[in-house]
């Protein structure tokens, strides 16, 4: 049975990046604002990637620990949907950024244990949409797209969150169903996995990973 799991590709760099994620069917694009990734885009580019994007696929900026004037810098030029905050950021600043920039917030929670689940429900009711995702090891330089898993099963027979949320971390055209199934995520990021190096989109893992999560359940 196919089943409608919207699907966002973060760090698109290049304008036949967006196309192939739009052909393949995402449901959100991630345009990255992160300077050290390998996927970083500044906000000129960044406007001029989303300006190919069609009406009814979301525009995400992704930021980490970003300041005002930094987010300011990106919104006034880039037409975005929403705002990914995938730093260390506390809920009163979610909060903050969402009532000053007036886009809806994703916040990034990240886990490699089951203490960590318990932080997720500090965001629930300041962030639009939680995304949970692999915790970085303390000496990564990227907040997230380092390809790493954490256990699904932490996620596996819980109650989950009033807000919508996104699974992501480590996730490949190879394991996104058996993901799915295991945490009943209606909703997936891919960033590292439907790449064939860092930063540089395939297109057919792209497609080959948006048909794996769909067919799902």
């Amino acid at each position: 049975m196919v089943s409608d799991i919207p699907v966002k590709i973060c760090g698109l760099s290049a304008p036949d990046h967006v196309s192939a994620a739009v052909d393949a069917g995402a449901r959100y694009l991630g345009f990255n604002f992160f300077a050290k990734s390998p996927r970083y885009v500044d906000p000129a580019k960044a406007a001029a990637l989303a300006a190919e994007v069609p009406i009814g696929v979301a525009k995400v900026a992704l930021v980490v620990n970003g300041t005002d004037a930094e987010i300011d810098a990106i919104v006034s030029r880039v037409p975005l949907d929403m705002l990914q905050l995938h730093g260390s950021e506390t809920p009163d600043r979610v909060a903050q950024v969402k009532a000053r920039f007036g886009l809806p917030v994703m916040k990034v929670i990240g886990v490699a244990d089951a203490g960590d689940i318990a932080a997720i429900d500090l965001y629930e009711e300041v962030a639009d949409q939680l995304l949970i995702d692999a915790k970085p090891p303390r000496d990564a330089v990227l907040p997230g797209g380092n390809g790493l898993t954490f256990d699904w099963r932490l996620l596996a027979g819980r109650k989950y969150w009033s807000r919508p949320w996104m699974l992501a971390g480590g996730l490949t055209p190879e394991n996104v169903a058996e993901a799915i199934r295991m945490t009943r995520a209606r909703q997936v990021d891919v960033a590292s996995g439907v790449e064939s190096a860092p930063g540089i989109k395939d297109r057919d893992l792209m497609i080959r990973f948006v048909k794996a999560a769909r067919a799902a359940l």
